[in-house]
């Protein structure tokens, strides 16, 4: 059923945007454009910060490990 489904092209896209705009209206689009940056922003470093944490804890059971 999804293989049916092809990528959005021009018309579609500008479409969707059309209908965001209709919805949230022109003034509201930077706002929601920063919160979703910052959202993403905040996702990516809690992602390094537990790839940081995951690393230091196997570190540290290989030393207990090997002592």
């Amino acid at each position: 059923m999804l293989g049916l489904i092809g990528t959005p092209g021009i018309w579609e896209l500008l479409f969707i945007f059309l209908i965001i705009v209709v919805i949230f209206g022109a003034k509201k689009l930077p706002e929601i454009g920063s919160g979703l940056g910052k959202g993403i922003t905040n996702f990516k470093k809690a992602m390094k910060d537990q790839d940081r944490l995951d690393s230091n804890s196997t570190d540290s059971e290989e030393k207990e490990t090997r002592a």
